[in-house]
Parts: C-alpha cells; sequence; structure tokens
C-alpha cells in the first residue's frame, strides 16, 4: 500500500509560493536524490501547470535543473482538475469521485505518492487520506499567498524534524 505524503517549501508564516524561495543547489539536490524512491505524483490543476516547466529542455538550465526534470518526466502523474481536457506525457487525467481514484492509487501503488498543491491537500486532508506531511520551512516571511493548509490545521503529531540545508528544516508530521 502507497503512502500519500503532502511535501512543500513553506514560509515562516505558512504560505507556499514556488517564486518566493526557488530551491537553492543544496535544496534541489536533496529533492533529486529522493525522485528515486517516488512512486509518483499527485496534482491539482494550478501545481500541474507549474510542473509542466520541466516537461522541455531549456538552454539555461544547470545539471541539477536536467536531472531533475528527467526524473520528473519518468514518474507517473495523476492530475485532479475539473477544467482541463488534457494533460502531458505520463499523466493522467482525474475526473469524477477523487476519493475513490485515490483510495484505489493508494491500495494498488507501493511506496510514496506525492501530493502537490495546497487546495488539492487540504480536500485529502479533510477525506483522511493523507499519511504525512512535510513542511520545508524557509527563513523567509511572505505575509500573504497561498497557505500551507488551506482549511483548519489538522490534528498532527511530530515524528521529525532535520536540517536540510543551512537555512532549510524539514519538519514531518502525520495525523493524531
Amino acid at each position: 500500500m502507497a503512502k500519500l505524503v503532502y511535501a512543500l517549501n513553506q514560509s515562516l508564516d505558512g504560505y507556499v509560493d514556488h517564486l518566493a524561495f526557488k530551491p537553492d543547489a543544496a535544496l534541489s539536490r536533496h529533492f533529486i536524490e529522493a525522485m528515486p524512491d517516488l512512486t509518483g505524483s499527485v496534482y491539482g490543476r494550478r501545481m500541474y501547470e507549474v510542473m509542466r516547466y520541466w516537461d522541455e529542455d531549456l538552454a539555461d538550465w544547470d545539471a541539477e535543473d536536467h536531472d531533475f526534470a528527467a526524473m520528473w518526466r519518468s514518474k507517473p502523474k495523476w492530475v485532479v482538475s475539473r477544467s482541463l481536457k488534457s494533460v502531458g506525457p505520463n499523466a493522467t487525467l482525474v475526473e469524477g469521485d477523487i476519493e475513490a481514484v485515490i483510495r484505489g492509487l493508494k491500495e494498488q501503488q507501493v511506496g510514496e505518492i506525492d501530493v502537490a498543491g495546497p487546495d488539492l491537500a487540504g480536500s485529502l486532508t479533510n477525506l483522511g487520506l493523507i499519511d504525512e506531511y512535510r513542511l520545508y520551512l524557509h527563513p523567509v516571511v511572505l505575509g500573504r499567498g497561498k497557505p500551507f493548509f488551506t482549511g483548519p490545521r489538522p490534528p498532527l503529531r511530530l515524528v521529525a524534524s532535520d536540517r536540510i540545508t543551512e537555512d532549510v528544516i524539514r519538519l514531518t508530521y502525520v495525523p493524531a
């Protein structure tokens, strides 16, 4: 059975914004090293559209960008959307009964499935489907934006804290 993990970079005041604090080389390497163990990813529409950046190589990319893109492309992606009509390579559009589809994925897959997107994670949290929350805490205060938790924070229990880079700490929680 697969484990559903919601993990995103977060500011000190609880917001996520991929443009406000782009991962440095050390954090990028951390994410690249975690990719081989990832079974796949479940995306909300907006986060999937952000991640489509990795679909085609760009001339100004460094080695880490190329490594991440190659691994990202190789992983299956399930995209939850009511508005998209199609998705890119190695991706499946999820429509209809999202709870049944995600429960089915958890039962049929093995390993970790990444959940990407605060709104989607909020919906899956409300359904009791998220098994682990990983907050990559950056020393940045944004003051506004999309919160990591889009609704009331669920009851959680801290199970680990790790210093990932000089400035980033990962806090790992499970439902209490």
